[in-house]
Order: C-alpha cells, then structure tokens, then sequence
C-alpha cells in the first residue's frame, strides 16, 4: 500500500531559521519510512517557501509526490477556525484506505493545529496514524528520529495493561477490597467507577437496611479524589437525625442572630463545598428540606436562615435510601421532582443473602477488623470455619439484617475468642445466638405482615401464624415462586426424586386461600 501523510508547512522549521534539521524535507528523506505522497498545507502568504521545501523533497526523493494544498486561515491559533478548515477539508478528501495507508505529520504547525489533528484522528474523520518526527541523535539517525503512533489502544498492550489494572484498583477500591463473586456486585462496581469519575450529578443508592450504603458512599468519596474530580472533604449525615426547628438550620446554616452569640451556623451545605454531601435516609428529610435541597442541586445558590444573602456551594451529593424510590414517591416522602434528579444514576446494593459466595471473604476481613480494635490475633479451628460458611451460605439463613449481622457475629467471635482460636462449640453458640435475635425481631412483626394479606389472623393457630408469616418473607424476599420454593424446602427437597418446590409452595398458599401475587403484590 502507498504511503499518504498529511501535514502543516513548518514556517519556522521547514525554513530552516532554527536548525538545519527541516522536517517536512527529511521526514520524506527517511529511509525506513518512504513517502508516495505528501499532502503539504499552508496558506498564501508562505506559497514561496512551501515552494521551495517541495522542490528540495524532489531532489532527495524523486519518488515522493508533493501535493501543495492551500488552506488559508486569519488566525492559525484559533481552535474553532482550525478546527472547521481541518474537518471540511477531511470532508472533502475522499480517503481510498484499500489503497492508501495515511499518517499525519504532527511535529510541524501549531499546538492548536496538532490537538485539532489529534481529535479529528481519534474520531475516524481522518483515518490515519500519527507520526512524530525529531532531530537527529548523533550518527546513529542522520535523517532524524521518526515514530508511529495508532491510536488503536488495544495495539499497546502494555498501556491496556495498565488502563485495565487501574479499573481494577477503583473496582476493588469501591467493593472494599473484597473479591466478589457476584455478577451484579462486578457490574455495580464497574458502571459506578465510570460515572464517578465523569459525572458530577447526584447518585442514589437503593439498598435493604445494612448492605453497606454509607460505607460505598464514604468509597465514593476516596474515588472521586483519586479521580481528581473533588477536593474538598466527606460529609456524612443521617437525615433522620434532622428533627425540629433546627434541621433546616443544620443544613443551610444560619446567620447570628443579634444579641445571641454562638448562634451562628455554617450548615452542612457549607461544610460540603468542594468536596461531597452524603444523606442518608433521603426519605427523612421534610418536603421543605427536599424542595430547598433540589434548588441548590440546580442553581448552586442558597440563603442560610436569617440571611437575605445567596451563598454560593458546589459539592457532589450521593444520596441513600433503605426504600424502593417508587413507593416512596407514590406514598408522598419523596418528592417526585427530586426523585427525579436522582434516579439518573441509581444503583441497588444486592441483599447478603444474594450473594452468599461472598460470606466467606466478608468474615474474614471482619475478623481482621476486630483483631486490629482488639490488638489481638484471632482464626478458626478448620471445623468451626466449615461449620460457620455452611450455617451462613445456607438458603433458609436469611441475613435480615445484612453486613450489620455478619460484622456483629465476627466481632462477637474475635471477643469470646480464647486463646485466639475460635472453635466449633463457639460457631454452634453464636449461631444459636444470631437465630435466636432473629426470632425475636420477627416476632413483633408477624401479626402485621399477616394483617396485610390475611382477613383475620388470630383465627389461625400460633404454629400457623409464624409459619405462614415465615412463607411471605420468603417470598416476599425472592424474585419468583421457584426461587422462594428452593429457598423454603432446601433440606426435605434433597431427598426427593421430584423437586417440584414452586408446585409445594402454592399448595401452601391454597390452603389459606393464597396465591404468589396475593403475598408479593407481583
């Protein structure tokens, strides 16, 4: 294929004013890179010298063709104009790329000229390679240096290698440092790594109570400062904590009110400048706090309490909620025009039960944890350890109170600890003891989870009453009949030759004259 490589008369270079080295002429010299065509650019007022650096091509190599091609431009170090000169002129070209193999000459023309070059390359407007060339280095280069640069990535191996480890470092950053085995968990990772470190819209994060929200929001924040998109510092608050007259206060601040020191107040909003606001339980603050919060997330501007003064604030905001968004718009504790604003980038914690794999890894660092608060060493006998995972990876271990349950059963663990070895008699007390608190959590809730789907409970036996109450959890908790169904009968089904679980459970449910969408509302 024929050689084409389009590029900028130098005014300086190429006139030979700096140097002997004239890039334009000794690029088209190079005898490892031979040039069929030059596709030389200027404007009027150089046509004389560009004149004369084609004729001194042809003289060192007769075989080049140079075309002089005349682009005239009022201000060569306008991006716009170049820009536009640049991309009509592509326009127009008529690449032949089953013939021709084109570069672009960047060492010569101005800085505006080369990053122009650069963009129009990248997006395939001119499908060429970019060539790089320098003055010679002793006797080792008598025409000069002269490199080839595709911008085809995936060519550099090493360069992938490392654009792929660094996703790996911001994936792992964001997931704690734990090697998950969940799809969704992998998933999460990688689409929130790209729109923190792009986006500085408001995030949302959905999740059941404990799956670790305020935890990825504070990684988040660690994420956004390597990424250089913040620099200022964490905020954290829990909305439910702003009650009274002085929520608003605590958030927009508050001027001094005269005649009582110490009444003035920066406010949360403030304190977040530069840096990145998180509220969790966004569901708990007012319909007031929320319209005020929405237009400082539009306009940037807010008044601190008692102040006719804007302020100004520029802070990333990552939201949480323990709540589905759209029940909590349709029953009113979300406004919908803020729901709005943060449903463009909402990502849902999976429950720990749905990634049970995930358990083992997740205890361990606990423990870790608790051995640095403790300033003590602390493993497992190898029985109490299989013990332990089987107990947690079980589909009937329900998890309900998430990361929090796993933390306090590791931490429990590393304390009872004697010796520093935790034993199978240990993991049989402390499952006893997570069973136990589970128990007595439901209990209070039973008669109304049963209420909602039930005429009248209290005509069913007790027995009934907490099995049935169990079923609808499960349900409830499970993406389809089948799935509740594996999760309910998982010790009788392993001894049946028929594993229909989805059949067993809705002749359950028929006998108190239930049905699947009666139980989940789906």
């Amino acid at each position: 294929m024929r050689n084409v490589v389009l590029g900028f008369l130098g005014t300086q270079l190429d006139a030979g004013k700096r140097r002997e080295w004239r890039p334009s002429v000794q690029l088209c010299a190079n005898p490892d890179f031979p040039v069929d065509r030059l596709e030389l650019i200027h404007d009027g007022r150089h046509f004389h010298l560009a004149s004369n650096v084609a004729a001194d091509i042809g003289r060192l190599s007769p075989e080049t063709e140079v075309r002089l091609v005349r682009i005239d431009m009022a201000d060569p170090w306008d991006f716009q104009e170049v820009y536009g000169r640049l991309y009509d002129f592509a326009a127009d070209y008529g690449f032949d790329e089953d013939r021709e193999r084109y570069h672009i000459h960047l060492t010569t023309g101005t800085h505006v000229a080369q990053i122009c070059w650069f963009l129009l390359a990248e997006s395939r407007h001119v499908p060429a390679r970019l060539v790089q060339t320098g003055p010679p280095r002793g006797d080792k280069s008598p025409s000069g240096t002269l490199d080839v640069i595709d911008l085809d990535l995936a060519r550099y191996n090493a360069l992938q290698r490392r654009f792929e480890a660094a996703a790996r470092e911001h994936s792992a950053l964001l997931l704690g440092g734990i090697e998950t085995t969940s799809p969704t968990l992998h998933a999460l990772a990688e689409r929130l790594d790209r729109v923190a470190g792009v986006s500085d819209e408001p995030i949302l994060l959905v999740g059941e109570p404990g799956t670790g929200k305020s935890d990825l929001a504070a990684r988040i924040h660690e994420l956004k400062l390597v990424r250089r998109r913040v620099k200022g510092r964490l905020v954290q608050v829990n909305c439910a904590t702003l009650r009274g007259t002085g929520s608003l206060a605590a958030l927009y601040g508050q001027r001094r009110v005269t005649g009582q020191p110490g009444t003035e107040r920066p406010g949360l909003l403030r304190e977040a400048d530069g840096g990145v606001l998180v509220l969790d339980r966004i569901e708990d603050l007012t319909a007031e706090e929320q319209a005020a919060l929405l237009q400082v997330l539009e306009t940037g501007r807010y008044c601190p309490l008692g102040s006719d003064a804007e302020v100004t604030t520029r802070f990333h905001l990552v939201a949480t909620t323990g709540s589905d968004p759209g029940d909590l718009v349709r029953s009113g504790r979300l406004r919908m025009e803020l729901h709005a604003r943060l449903a463009q980038w909402s990502f849902h914690l999976p429950p720990l039960r749905d990634r049970r794999a995930d358990i083992g890894p997740l205890l361990l660092r606990l423990m870790d944890e608790s051995e640095r608060k403790l300033g003590t060493k602390t493993g497992f006998n190898a029985d109490a350890l299989a013990r332990y995972q089987r107990f947690a990876e079980d589909p009937a271990t329900r998890w309900p109170g998430n990361l929090r349950d796993l933390q306090a059963s590791a931490h429990r663990m590393a304390v009872l600890a004697e010796r520093g070895r935790v034993t199978l008699a240990m993991v049989e007390a402390e499952i006893a003891t997570l069973q136990a608190q589970w128990r007595a959590a439901e209990a209070d809730t039973d008669n109304g989870l049963l209420a909602e789907v039930v005429a009248d409970p209290e005509t069913l036996d007790e027995f009934d009453r907490a099995q049935l109450a169990a079923v609808i959890r499960a349900c409830r908790e499970s993406g389809s009949l089948s799935a509740a169904g594996r999760r309910l009968f998982a010790v009788s089904r392993q001894g049946k030759a028929s594993q229909n679980d989805a059949d067993r459970l809705r002749k359950y449910l028929a006998r108190f004259g239930l049905d699947w969408a009666a139980v989940t509302g789906r």
